[in-house]
């Protein structure tokens, strides 16, 4: 009888008191970090989503980053990587966070159970994928302390479930972001990952803490130009020159996010999106900067045609889209030099808007009187030109400032960039047609196309120069390896040939 009572009251008490999925991981930081109420949860993420623009990917997204605080903060952010990952929705998503709390010297942690549990429900872990990641070591196992109130994992998980179809999750928390627990995790990732067909990686990871808000978006920027060279090891050690910065939390996860996307075949990074807390809150003494960003596999062949000069045949845009472009670098530097602030534009033609590198060159009476440029887009076209201009205008170290009396002595060229592409052997480069950049560690430079054309240089001429001189690396570093070689192309046009 007294069995039979037991069972009756712990039946009644199971109404009362519901028992917990034995199998389950459950959100800690519902109604804290985010709303624990399902309707308006799903209602915020979607309003982030349907807001989100990253533009065209062209190729399949290996991997991104996402930040990972609170929603009101790097919600707005966050989306543009989860919109990114809907173009073509992973069926496995291997999240990759860090311990902010705990430290677990030389150890990864991957989540086993069957589920993690938010308010919006149960989100399915892959457990035969989680647990041949753990198989790939004795140093990846699950320590369940490593995912207790842990927001780089958890606040990618609510995201997941809403922008994308019930995908299986596989969630790691790397213990200890040294190089060679990130390079552990990347190379475990890549041989797991290399047979399957419809995955994506996300990295967690927020950018510069508690600086000033002028402060912050100087040293990310500085941070993003370093992962959008897709260089693991430059990112890697540029994100430990300045600790006091803290340049990102998360770097070790970044690292091994980008490293194994790279080895997966990805061979491009997006910037989808920057802001930090000042821009998302309002509160601009202390921020923390946020960032979403791709690494793409490309799948349009006449992205590689164009970059190695195959299609330098077609022009990228007619007369009247140069003429526009010319108009907006020569009133963008008229109105900078006049009243110190830049010229509010806006285009309606598409092609204008695309993301591209640019760089404005600046003549006046022949001579070289200002060049500068960014070699990977950083927003639209049209924009980036406006910007350059001003560059140009005011910043090229080696002149001085431009004074408002010589603009009408100056000429205006443009240079759009096709997207870069890294080659072995330096017999591809083409005189002419293709513009270089060496890379050599920390060391880099570039020369545009029509360097060549301008000097009647050799290739070695070239070559040795843009070594020694722009990049400050030995001459012949180009032949004997030393050194990375870039090409890319770039559609040239100026003032002076649409006056003609």
């Amino acid at each position: 009888m007294k069995i039979k009572h037991i069972l009756i009251v712990f039946f009644l008490l199971s109404f009362v008191f519901p028992v917990r999925d034995l199998d389950a991981k459950h959100a800690d930081l519902a109604g804290r970090w985010y709303s624990p109420v399902p309707e308006r949860l799903r209602a915020e993420l979607e309003g982030y989503l349907d807001k989100a623009r990253p533009g065209k990917l062209n190729g399949r997204v290996i991997g991104v980053i996402a930040p990972h605080a609170g929603y009101r903060y790097s919600g707005p952010v966050a989306a543009f990587a989860f919109k990114a990952l809907m173009e073509n929705p992973p069926e496995k998503l291997v999240i990759v966070g860090f311990t902010h709390r705990r430290y677990f010297p030389n150890r990864i942690s991957v989540l086993t159970d069957e589920y993690f549990v938010t308010p919006l429900g149960k989100a399915h872990i892959d457990r035969p994928l989680s647990e041949e990641l753990i198989s790939y070591s004795e140093r990846i196992g699950y320590m369940p302390q490593a995912f207790i109130s842990e927001n780089s994992v958890e606040m990618e998980v609510p995201f997941a479930q809403v922008a994308l179809d019930d995908p299986r999750l596989v969630l790691v928390a790397l213990g200890d972001q040294s190089k060679a627990n990130s390079d552990h995790l990347a190379d475990a990732l890549y041989e797991v990952l290399k047979d399957e067909e419809n995955y994506a990686i996300l990295a967690s990871a927020d950018m510069c803490h508690h600086k000033p808000y002028d402060v912050a978006k100087r040293i990310d920027a500085d941070t993003i130009e370093a992962i959008e060279t897709f260089d693991p090891d430059r990112f890697y050690a540029k994100s430990l020159r300045d600790e006091n910065d803290q340049r990102m939390c998360g770097y070790g996860a970044v690292y091994a996010v980008m490293k194994a996307s790279k080895r997966l075949g990805a061979d491009k990074v997006k910037l989808l999106k920057y802001a930090n807390s000042g821009d998302t809150s309002g509160m601009k003494d202390r921020v923390v900067g946020y960032m979403s960003a791709a690494f793409i596999k490309s799948d349009i062949s006449d992205d590689r045609e164009r970059s190695t000069g195959k299609d330098k045949e077609t022009s990228m845009y007619d007369k009247s889209q140069r003429k526009e472009l010319l108009k907006i670098a020569r009133d963008t530097i008229r109105h900078y030099l006049e009243t110190g602030e830049r010229l509010e534009v806006e285009v309606v033609d598409e092609a204008l808007q695309q993301e591209m590198g640019a760089f404005v060159t600046l003549h006046k009476n022949g001579a070289l009187r200002g060049c500068i440029g960014h070699m990977v887009a950083k927003g639209p076209l049209y924009l980036a030109v406006r910007d350059m201009a001003i560059a140009a205008a005011v910043e090229d170290p080696r002149f001085p400032p431009l004074k408002a009396s010589e603009l009408d002595e100056v000429d205006i060229e443009i240079s759009a960039l096709s997207p870069m592409v890294k080659i072995e052997d330096h017999e591809d480069i083409e005189m002419g047609k293709h513009g270089v950049m060496v890379r050599m560690g920390w060391r880099s430079g570039v020369y545009l196309p029509q360097v060549a054309e301008e000097t009647g240089w050799s290739r070695e001429q070239f070559m040795n120069s843009l070594c020694a001189h722009k990049a400050g690396i030995p001459p012949n570093a180009w032949k004997t390896g030393q050194c990375d070689i870039y090409v890319f192309t770039a559609e040239v046009f100026g003032e002076k040939e649409l006056s003609e």
